[in-house]
């Protein structure tokens, strides 16, 4: 248990069972009242932020947060099949906690996981990924005004929009966190 006096910027805590970030914290002293510890916490599961105020007294706990490697192996239903890349355990984890990154993954495709208790609660790829485009609409002569764009389909049979003069078979860069065209790859 942590008193509120070790509590920093970047840790985590584990309030009612939920992984918590802390993402900004002031220590209050008041002139006839206790200390107190003014936070902004970030929702490791959820990502939502909130206000929270602690109690000079309040004991924290900490959270019992890892960060693993895993590679993606296959899909089975709804869930996704990856191994640890140090153990070799092999481990599924449902599509909700995958979200949208599931557009991006391909086989053999390495990822971060960030495990609560032993369960995996959330997962990141680079912010930039470079895909091959297997399929790219025909350019469309005389469409120059107003940056055109035309519908693509990347390896991994995500859809997205980029401009005009990418063909198939050309090899992109796409931001993973939204799905856009960031540029041609080099």
């Amino acid at each position: 248990m942590l008193s509120i006096s070790h509590l920093k910027n970047g840790m985590t805590i584990d309030i009612n069972g939920i992984p918590f970030e802390i993402i900004k914290c002031q220590h209050v002293k008041q002139a006839r009242g206790g200390a107190m510890l003014k936070t902004t916490l970030k929702n490791l599961i959820t990502g939502n932020n909130i206000d929270k105020t602690f109690r000079g007294d309040e004991k924290i706990q900490p959270a019992d947060i890892d960060k693993i490697r895993a590679q993606f192996l296959y899909r089975q239903g709804n869930d996704f099949v990856f191994m640890d890349s140090i153990t070799f355990e092999q481990f599924t984890i449902p599509a909700t906690v995958i979200g949208f990154l599931a557009n991006f993954l391909s086989d053999g495709q390495t990822l971060n996981l960030l495990t609560f208790n032993g369960k995996p609660i959330n997962a990141s790829l680079p912010a930039k990924m470079s895909f091959k485009v297997i399929e790219a609409e025909p350019a469309t002569k005389g469409n120059t005004a107003n940056n055109p764009t035309k519908n693509i389909k990347i390896e991994t049979g995500f859809c997205l929009k980029a401009p005009m003069f990418i063909n198939t078979g050309d090899t992109i860069v796409v931001d993973t966190r939204d799905g856009t065209y960031i540029e041609r790859a080099k």
